[in-house]
């Protein structure tokens, strides 16, 4: 461990002290298949929920919240119009904007509706699997090419190893730098990295992707997080979380009996 690493780690109390006390307010504009589970983790972090995605009300909710979260995992129309008054409301008050860009590289409208918001607002947190943030980097012209996205699960091919650790890493980092804002991409082995500072982060189990929604209620709990600290500071202990938790179920499991893990 470097002595950079070590001091980032030390932060790690405080930023949980700091979302403990805020208790920040998340508008998540989120999926239907993941909704119910996002607002339950964000609760169980801490932190207030609040799923508002009508255009009718989306920028007064901004008005009072802490943190908002975007996830285009069932985009539709008037969602997307919803997320573009939020955003804009969002950047006018300084609530930081977290995307989750479920998907993207699949159809049009998700790159499209992707490239509108990490193009057009300011966004303090991107959290994706590699798969979502790879066709990014394509997308903004820091890659030439990547593999096709498998639907809205990471490519066989991408994911992330010790092997390609290395080269995900300075995709990510220069991802980061490019769009001015702390990306995460989840996995076996989490990358996070604000363009500056990237950090390879181990925990969490093998049976998180076998959730539905494990990587939204992730990215919830990074905006709410987000909401209360440093997008840096916030992402990391949103992701060290959610790892802890997952270790913590797998351990039930095992004692309990109640599931297997995929061969």
């Amino acid at each position: 461990m470097t002595n950079n690493e070590s001091e980032i780690l030390k932060k790690i109390p405080d930023t949980l002290d700091k979302f403990k006390a805020t208790t920040p307010l998340t508008q998540c504009i989120t999926n239907f298949v993941t909704v119910n589970d996002c607002a339950n983790a964000i609760l169980a972090l801490g932190g207030s929920p609040i799923m508002a995605d009508d255009p009718q009300e989306v920028e007064e909710i901004v008005n009072i919240a802490n943190a908002l979260v975007i996830n285009i995992g069932t985009v539709r129309k008037e969602q997307i119009e919803a997320m573009k008054l939020s955003s804009a409301q969002a950047n006018k008050t300084g609530t930081p904007i977290t995307i989750d860009p479920v998907g993207v590289g699949i159809s049009k409208v998700r790159n499209d509706t992707t490239l509108d918001l990490i193009e057009n607002y300011d966004v303090a947190a991107i959290r994706g699997n590699i798969t979502e943030i790879k066709t990014i980097s394509k997308l903004i012209n820091i890659i030439d090419d990547t593999n096709t996205a498998k639907g809205v699960d990471v490519c066989d091919d991408d994911v992330i190893t010790e092997e390609n650790l290395k080269l995900n890493g300075e995709i990510i980092a220069k991802t980061a730098e490019k769009l001015n804002t702390v990306i995460l991409a989840s996995g076996p082995i989490d990358i996070l990295s604000d363009g500056k500072t990237t950090l390879a982060i181990y925990g969490g189990d093998e049976m998180m992707p076998l959730i539905t929604g494990s990587g939204c209620m992730l990215s919830s709990l990074v905006g709410s997080c987000v909401g209360a600290a440093d997008p840096f500071d916030g992402t990391l202990l949103a992701i060290l979380a959610m790892n802890k938790a997952g270790e913590k179920a797998r351990a039930k499991v095992d004692e309990n009996n109640t599931g297997a893990v995929s061969q």
